[in-house]
């Protein structure tokens, strides 16, 4: 997967591409990420890349010129051509980032992401440029460069190879519309707080139905809205009913 990312704050990058998954998959070659500073493609000697909104209005506009140029420049295409990859906006208002759309996206062989600033990009960016826009939450950061690293590393790790475990990404939460189950690890007492003895049983069926029901568990009890679109089995929905019995005679 190639990622290209257009931003005007290029610095923001150094460190967290350099370190951890993002780089151990960079140098395995699984990934390969070009940040472009969006001041080369901008017109005169001040590179100005933003400006005052018609209409009136407090805050920049980033303006459409340098976006489309920049864009056009580095997927090679020229002016009307159709966009040969996913062309993403990371604004407030695109839709919002899930697991889902995350595994959607790790199919493409190239992304090119398009950092917001200010009081957003010019319309016609939107309208004749970008494919896609995305928010990852419903607040407003100061521009899309750290969305847009939360877009990356979210995908990176779903890249064959890119974790030690390759089912790691199956277990996840929200991989199979669930919140993942607990965790414990040595010591098996610590503050006179113990973990539950299946786990420390040697008996794998049993840790296994402890972990899914442990996890249907806290997604019942956090996350309720997203059991309506969860992969259940008959076994699922049978715990889940004794646990909507219980909160119910718990009231």
């Amino acid at each position: 997967m190639h990622i290209d990312i257009l931003t005007l704050f290029p610095g923001m990058f150094v460190g967290p591409f350099d370190d951890s998954i993002i780089q151990r998959a960079r140098e395995a070659s699984l990934v390969s990420i070009d940040v472009h500073d969006v001041r080369n493609w901008a017109p005169g000697k001040h590179r100005q890349c933003d400006d005052t909104p018609y209409g009136g209005g407090g805050g920049m506009i980033i303006k459409p010129e340098p976006v489309f140029r920049a864009v056009e420049s580095v997927l090679g295409m020229q002016p009307g051509d159709p966009a040969p990859c996913p062309i993403i906006l990371l604004t407030p208002q695109g839709r919002l980032f899930t697991q889902k759309i995350a595994h959607e996206l790790s199919q493409h062989e190239r992304l090119t992401l398009i950092c917001g600033r200010y009081e957003g990009v010019d319309e016609r960016v939107r309208e004749h440029l970008v494919t896609d826009e995305i928010s990852i939450g419903d607040y407003v950061l100061s521009g899309g460069e750290l969305a847009a690293m939360v877009l990356v590393d979210a995908l990176i790790r779903l890249l064959p190879g890119a974790l030690g475990d390759p089912g790691a990404p199956l277990k996840d939460s929200h991989a199979g519309g669930v919140l993942e189950h607990p965790h414990y690890t040595r010591p098996a007492v610590f503050r006179d707080w113990t973990i539950p003895d299946v786990l420390l049983s040697g008996h794998h069926a049993n840790q296994t139905r402890w972990r899914r029901e442990a996890s249907l568990r806290r997604t019942f009890q956090r996350r309720p809205d997203l059991i309506a679109e969860a992969q259940l089995s008959e076994a699922d929905r049978a715990f889940l009913a004794t646990l909507e019995a219980n909160s119910e005679s718990d009231d």
